[in-house]
Protein backbone atom coordinates (compact mmCIF):
# COMPACT_ATOMS: atom_id res chain seq x y z
CA UNK A 1 0.00 0.00 0.00
CA UNK A 2 1.20 3.91 -1.14
CA UNK A 3 0.44 7.23 -0.51
CA UNK A 4 -0.94 7.06 -3.80
CA UNK A 5 -3.62 4.58 -2.86
CA UNK A 6 -4.23 6.65 0.07
CA UNK A 7 -4.92 9.58 -2.46
CA UNK A 8 -6.64 7.68 -4.80
CA UNK A 9 -9.23 6.27 -1.47
CA UNK A 10 -9.89 10.03 -0.23
CA UNK A 11 -10.44 11.79 -3.59
CA UNK A 12 -7.15 14.16 -3.10
CA UNK A 13 -3.94 14.69 -4.60
CA UNK A 14 -0.62 12.71 -3.63
CA UNK A 15 0.93 16.19 -2.36
CA UNK A 16 -2.41 16.54 -0.11
CA UNK A 17 -1.34 13.42 1.70
CA UNK A 18 1.61 13.92 2.49
CA UNK A 19 1.22 17.32 4.04
CA UNK A 20 -1.42 15.69 6.49
CA UNK A 21 0.88 13.01 7.58
CA UNK A 22 3.96 15.49 7.18
CA UNK A 23 2.78 18.71 8.99
CA UNK A 24 4.98 20.85 6.08
CA UNK A 25 1.62 22.93 5.12
CA UNK A 26 -1.70 23.08 6.73
CA UNK A 27 -4.84 20.95 5.67
CA UNK A 28 -8.21 22.06 6.39
CA UNK A 29 -9.95 19.92 8.82
CA UNK A 30 -12.41 18.35 6.31
CA UNK A 31 -9.72 16.98 3.66
CA UNK A 32 -7.21 15.87 7.15
CA UNK A 33 -10.24 13.69 7.79
CA UNK A 34 -10.75 12.22 4.53
CA UNK A 35 -7.07 11.42 4.25
CA UNK A 36 -7.09 10.11 7.79
CA UNK A 37 -10.14 7.64 7.30
CA UNK A 38 -8.63 6.34 4.12
CA UNK A 39 -5.23 5.47 5.33
CA UNK A 40 -6.95 3.62 8.17
CA UNK A 41 -9.33 1.77 5.50
CA UNK A 42 -6.41 0.59 3.62
CA UNK A 43 -4.46 0.12 6.87
CA UNK A 44 -1.28 2.48 5.77
CA UNK A 45 0.97 3.57 7.84
CA UNK A 46 3.78 6.12 6.66
CA UNK A 47 7.33 5.20 6.02
CA UNK A 48 8.64 7.62 8.63
CA UNK A 49 12.37 6.66 7.85
CA UNK A 50 11.81 7.08 3.73
CA UNK A 51 9.83 10.35 4.42
CA UNK A 52 12.79 12.00 6.05
CA UNK A 53 15.10 11.12 3.50
CA UNK A 54 13.05 12.50 1.00
CA UNK A 55 11.94 15.98 2.88
CA UNK A 56 15.48 16.19 4.64
CA UNK A 57 13.36 17.33 7.90
CA UNK A 58 12.44 14.50 10.67
CA UNK A 59 9.33 16.01 12.54
CA UNK A 60 10.38 13.67 15.42
CA UNK A 61 11.76 14.68 19.30
CA UNK A 62 13.84 12.01 20.94
CA UNK A 63 13.10 11.78 24.61
CA UNK A 64 15.57 10.01 27.00
CA UNK A 65 14.28 9.43 30.45
CA UNK A 66 16.73 7.02 33.22
CA UNK A 67 13.41 4.52 33.67
CA UNK A 68 10.09 3.99 32.24
CA UNK A 69 8.98 1.43 35.37
CA UNK A 70 8.91 4.53 37.33
CA UNK A 71 5.78 6.98 36.77
CA UNK A 72 7.05 10.04 37.18
CA UNK A 73 9.14 9.60 34.17
CA UNK A 74 5.75 7.81 32.17
CA UNK A 75 3.96 10.87 32.98
CA UNK A 76 6.01 13.50 31.38
CA UNK A 77 6.84 11.29 29.25
CA UNK A 78 2.86 11.31 28.43
CA UNK A 79 2.40 14.85 28.73
CA UNK A 80 5.11 15.94 25.90
CA UNK A 81 3.46 13.70 23.77
CA UNK A 82 0.46 15.49 23.52
CA UNK A 83 1.89 18.60 22.83
CA UNK A 84 4.30 16.53 20.69
CA UNK A 85 1.62 15.60 18.50
CA UNK A 86 -0.52 18.95 18.66
CA UNK A 87 2.24 20.44 17.03
CA UNK A 88 2.80 17.93 14.45
CA UNK A 89 5.89 16.41 15.70
CA UNK A 90 6.40 12.07 16.45
CA UNK A 91 8.04 11.37 19.67
CA UNK A 92 10.79 8.04 20.23
CA UNK A 93 11.18 7.40 23.63
CA UNK A 94 14.40 5.91 25.09
CA UNK A 95 15.05 4.44 28.73
CA UNK A 96 18.66 4.29 29.88
CA UNK A 97 18.03 2.07 33.07
CA UNK A 98 19.84 4.72 34.69
CA UNK A 99 22.98 2.93 33.10
CA UNK A 100 25.47 5.74 31.53
CA UNK A 101 27.41 3.28 29.31
CA UNK A 102 23.77 1.99 28.23
CA UNK A 103 22.82 6.05 28.26
CA UNK A 104 25.09 6.52 25.09
CA UNK A 105 23.88 3.85 22.91
CA UNK A 106 19.77 4.74 23.27
CA UNK A 107 21.54 8.07 22.37
CA UNK A 108 23.21 7.09 19.28
CA UNK A 109 19.98 5.16 18.21
CA UNK A 110 17.47 8.54 19.27
CA UNK A 111 20.36 10.83 16.73
CA UNK A 112 19.81 7.69 14.03
CA UNK A 113 16.83 9.52 13.39
CA UNK A 114 18.60 12.56 13.18
CA UNK A 115 15.19 14.35 15.33
CA UNK A 116 14.59 18.10 15.34
CA UNK A 117 14.97 18.05 18.92
CA UNK A 118 15.66 15.83 22.12
CA UNK A 119 14.36 16.00 25.37
CA UNK A 120 16.81 14.28 28.30
CA UNK A 121 17.05 13.65 31.52
CA UNK A 122 20.51 12.65 32.14
CA UNK A 123 20.47 9.43 34.39
CA UNK A 124 24.05 11.26 36.31
CA UNK A 125 25.02 14.62 37.23
CA UNK A 126 27.21 14.75 34.17
CA UNK A 127 25.76 15.55 31.05
CA UNK A 128 26.42 13.01 28.40
CA UNK A 129 29.49 13.53 26.19
CA UNK A 130 27.68 12.76 23.13
CA UNK A 131 25.58 15.12 23.99
CA UNK A 132 28.01 18.10 24.40
CA UNK A 133 29.00 17.11 20.75
CA UNK A 134 25.40 17.76 19.46
CA UNK A 135 24.73 21.07 21.18
CA UNK A 136 25.60 23.26 18.56
CA UNK A 137 23.39 21.42 15.70
CA UNK A 138 20.50 19.67 17.84
CA UNK A 139 18.13 21.76 19.97
CA UNK A 140 17.92 20.13 23.28
CA UNK A 141 16.57 20.63 26.71
CA UNK A 142 17.56 18.65 29.89
CA UNK A 143 14.84 17.91 32.81
CA UNK A 144 14.39 17.05 35.68
CA UNK A 145 17.62 15.70 36.74
CA UNK A 146 19.86 18.98 36.66
CA UNK A 147 23.17 19.58 38.33
CA UNK A 148 23.00 22.95 40.51
CA UNK A 149 26.14 24.46 39.08
CA UNK A 150 23.77 25.23 35.37
CA UNK A 151 23.84 23.23 32.10
CA UNK A 152 25.21 24.43 28.77
CA UNK A 153 21.37 23.92 27.28
CA UNK A 154 17.98 24.92 28.53
CA UNK A 155 16.82 23.13 32.16
CA UNK A 156 13.85 22.31 33.41
CA UNK A 157 13.57 21.40 37.52
CA UNK A 158 11.85 21.80 40.22
CA UNK A 159 13.02 23.21 43.97
CA UNK A 160 14.59 20.10 44.88
CA UNK A 161 15.57 21.73 48.16
CA UNK A 162 12.71 23.78 48.98
CA UNK A 163 10.92 20.85 48.40
CA UNK A 164 12.73 18.79 51.04
CA UNK A 165 12.16 22.41 53.76
CA UNK A 166 8.56 21.64 52.70
CA UNK A 167 8.11 18.47 53.77
CA UNK A 168 10.17 19.10 57.03
CA UNK A 169 8.78 21.84 58.20
CA UNK A 170 5.41 20.16 57.78
CA UNK A 171 6.79 17.01 60.45
CA UNK A 172 8.26 19.52 62.91
CA UNK A 173 5.11 21.60 63.45
CA UNK A 174 3.46 18.50 63.79
CA UNK A 175 6.05 17.78 66.59
CA UNK A 176 8.37 15.17 64.89
CA UNK A 177 11.68 14.77 65.52
CA UNK A 178 13.35 11.94 64.71
CA UNK A 179 12.86 11.80 61.07
CA UNK A 180 14.17 8.96 58.33
CA UNK A 181 14.57 9.86 54.44
CA UNK A 182 14.22 7.43 52.33
CA UNK A 183 16.66 8.29 49.32
CA UNK A 184 17.32 6.60 45.97
CA UNK A 185 20.86 7.68 45.44
CA UNK A 186 22.78 10.28 46.59
CA UNK A 187 24.95 10.14 43.52
CA UNK A 188 21.89 11.76 41.94
CA UNK A 189 21.79 15.63 42.16
CA UNK A 190 18.07 15.99 43.25
CA UNK A 191 18.11 13.62 45.61
CA UNK A 192 20.92 15.19 47.39
CA UNK A 193 19.16 18.99 47.11
CA UNK A 194 16.17 16.98 48.88
CA UNK A 195 17.94 15.65 51.79
CA UNK A 196 19.83 19.10 51.92
CA UNK A 197 16.50 21.00 52.47
CA UNK A 198 15.35 18.75 55.14
CA UNK A 199 18.83 17.99 56.47
CA UNK A 200 19.35 22.35 57.02
CA UNK A 201 15.41 23.05 58.14
CA UNK A 202 15.78 20.31 60.85
CA UNK A 203 19.48 21.61 61.95
CA UNK A 204 18.40 25.31 62.17
CA UNK A 205 15.34 25.06 63.83
CA UNK A 206 15.79 22.21 66.25
CA UNK A 207 19.34 21.21 65.87
CA UNK A 208 18.54 17.35 64.63
CA UNK A 209 19.96 15.84 61.59
CA UNK A 210 17.97 12.65 59.54
CA UNK A 211 18.72 9.60 59.35
CA UNK A 212 19.36 9.30 55.34
CA UNK A 213 18.77 5.19 53.75
CA UNK A 214 19.84 4.64 50.53
CA UNK A 215 17.24 2.61 48.67
CA UNK A 216 18.10 2.51 45.15
CA UNK A 217 15.07 2.77 42.34
CA UNK A 218 14.18 -0.92 42.38
CA UNK A 219 11.30 -0.78 44.59
CA UNK A 220 11.27 -4.04 45.49
CA UNK A 221 15.17 -3.84 46.87
CA UNK A 222 14.37 -0.55 48.68
CA UNK A 223 11.67 -2.50 50.30
CA UNK A 224 14.18 -5.14 51.41
CA UNK A 225 16.79 -2.53 52.83
CA UNK A 226 13.89 -0.31 55.02
CA UNK A 227 12.42 -3.78 56.11
CA UNK A 228 16.63 -4.67 57.21
CA UNK A 229 17.37 -1.26 58.60
CA UNK A 230 14.11 -1.28 61.53
CA UNK A 231 14.72 -4.51 62.54
CA UNK A 232 18.09 -3.84 63.61
CA UNK A 233 17.04 -0.06 64.71
CA UNK A 234 14.08 1.76 66.94
CA UNK A 235 11.68 2.58 64.61
CA UNK A 236 11.07 6.07 63.35
CA UNK A 237 8.85 9.00 63.90
CA UNK A 238 8.61 9.95 60.78
CA UNK A 239 9.35 8.56 57.49
CA UNK A 240 9.58 10.95 54.13
CA UNK A 241 10.11 9.17 51.04
CA UNK A 242 12.12 11.52 48.24
CA UNK A 243 10.72 9.58 45.13
CA UNK A 244 7.83 7.56 44.27
CA UNK A 245 9.32 4.77 43.92
CA UNK A 246 11.00 4.95 47.41
CA UNK A 247 7.91 6.16 48.62
CA UNK A 248 6.46 2.80 48.03
CA UNK A 249 9.24 1.05 49.39
CA UNK A 250 9.22 2.71 52.65
CA UNK A 251 5.03 2.01 52.74
CA UNK A 252 6.02 -1.82 51.74
CA UNK A 253 8.64 -1.98 54.14
CA UNK A 254 6.16 -0.94 57.07
CA UNK A 255 3.63 -3.05 56.30
CA UNK A 256 6.10 -5.97 56.46
CA UNK A 257 6.64 -4.91 59.74
CA UNK A 258 3.07 -4.48 60.50
CA UNK A 259 3.79 -0.67 61.68
CA UNK A 260 0.62 1.29 60.77
CA UNK A 261 0.71 4.77 59.30
CA UNK A 262 0.44 7.46 60.96
CA UNK A 263 0.31 6.01 64.06
CA UNK A 264 2.90 5.12 65.22
CA UNK A 265 4.99 6.62 61.91
CA UNK A 266 4.04 8.89 59.79
CA UNK A 267 4.96 9.32 56.57
CA UNK A 268 5.18 12.21 54.01
CA UNK A 269 5.36 10.73 50.19
CA UNK A 270 6.55 12.47 46.97
CA UNK A 271 5.00 12.70 43.46
CA UNK A 272 1.25 12.97 44.02
CA UNK A 273 -0.40 10.01 41.97
CA UNK A 274 -4.04 9.13 42.67
CA UNK A 275 -2.70 6.08 44.80
CA UNK A 276 -1.91 7.88 47.25
CA UNK A 277 -5.58 9.82 47.89
CA UNK A 278 -7.17 6.49 46.68
CA UNK A 279 -5.65 4.46 50.33
CA UNK A 280 -7.78 3.80 53.34
CA UNK A 281 -5.12 6.21 55.02
CA UNK A 282 -4.40 9.13 52.09
CA UNK A 283 -0.67 10.28 51.83
CA UNK A 284 0.50 13.41 52.72
CA UNK A 285 2.94 14.04 49.72
CA UNK A 286 5.08 17.03 47.88
CA UNK A 287 3.30 17.09 44.29
CA UNK A 288 5.75 17.66 41.43
CA UNK A 289 3.60 20.27 39.22
CA UNK A 290 4.26 17.91 35.91
CA UNK A 291 2.07 19.80 33.85
CA UNK A 292 3.60 22.73 33.72
CA UNK A 293 6.65 21.01 33.72
CA UNK A 294 6.13 19.73 30.62
CA UNK A 295 4.61 22.60 29.10
CA UNK A 296 7.60 24.19 29.61
CA UNK A 297 10.02 21.95 28.30
CA UNK A 298 8.22 22.02 25.25
CA UNK A 299 7.60 25.61 25.00
CA UNK A 300 11.50 26.01 25.51
CA UNK A 301 12.35 23.39 22.93
CA UNK A 302 10.14 24.20 20.48
CA UNK A 303 11.37 27.84 20.53
CA UNK A 304 14.99 26.11 20.01
CA UNK A 305 13.79 24.19 17.33
CA UNK A 306 12.52 27.40 15.26
CA UNK A 307 15.63 28.84 15.56
CA UNK A 308 16.04 31.01 19.10
CA UNK A 309 19.87 30.72 19.89
CA UNK A 310 19.63 32.89 23.04
CA UNK A 311 21.53 32.15 25.89
CA UNK A 312 21.22 28.42 27.84
CA UNK A 313 18.27 29.14 30.35
CA UNK A 314 17.43 27.48 33.68
CA UNK A 315 13.51 27.12 35.02
CA UNK A 316 12.82 25.98 37.99
CA UNK A 317 8.98 25.09 39.60
CA UNK A 318 8.03 25.52 42.60
CA UNK A 319 6.29 22.24 44.41
CA UNK A 320 3.10 21.97 46.46
CA UNK A 321 2.60 19.99 50.12
CA UNK A 322 -0.75 18.04 49.76
CA UNK A 323 -2.22 17.46 53.01
CA UNK A 324 -4.19 14.06 53.95
CA UNK A 325 -4.32 11.59 56.88
CA UNK A 326 -0.65 10.29 57.06
CA UNK A 327 0.92 13.10 59.45
CA UNK A 328 0.02 12.79 62.86
CA UNK A 329 0.68 15.36 65.09
CA UNK A 330 3.11 14.52 68.37
CA UNK A 331 1.65 15.62 71.88
CA UNK A 332 4.03 17.35 74.23
CA UNK A 333 6.83 18.69 71.24
CA UNK A 334 7.35 22.21 70.13
CA UNK A 335 9.51 23.19 67.37
CA UNK A 336 12.05 24.71 69.40
CA UNK A 337 12.94 20.97 71.62
CA UNK A 338 16.14 20.02 70.24
CA UNK A 339 17.12 15.82 70.08
CA UNK A 340 20.24 14.83 68.68
CA UNK A 341 23.41 16.79 67.10
CA UNK A 342 23.31 17.35 63.65
CA UNK A 343 25.11 14.29 62.11
CA UNK A 344 23.29 12.60 59.10
CA UNK A 345 23.18 9.03 59.22
CA UNK A 346 23.71 7.45 56.26
CA UNK A 347 23.07 3.77 54.99
CA UNK A 348 24.12 2.95 51.51
CA UNK A 349 22.31 0.03 49.70
CA UNK A 350 24.92 -2.23 49.88
CA UNK A 351 24.54 -2.32 53.34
Amino acid sequence: MTIKDVAARAGVSIATVSNVFSGTKPVNQELRERVEKAARELSYQLDRAASQLRSGQARVVGVLVPDLDDVFFTSLVSRIEVMAMKDGYDVIVASSRDDVELEQSRLRALLGWRPSGLIAVPCSDVAPALLRSEADRLPMVFADRVAPEGSFVDTVAIDNREAGEIAARHLMELGHREIVLAASSLEISPIRERVRGVSEMLHKTIGAAPVVLELTSNGERGAEIFSGWLERNERPCAVIGLTNVTTLSALSALARRQIDIPDPVSVIGFDDYPWMSARKTGLTAIRQPIEEMAGVIWERLSRRMSGDRSPACPTVLKTSLQVRDSVRAVIGQGPEEPQRAPSAEILKAAQ
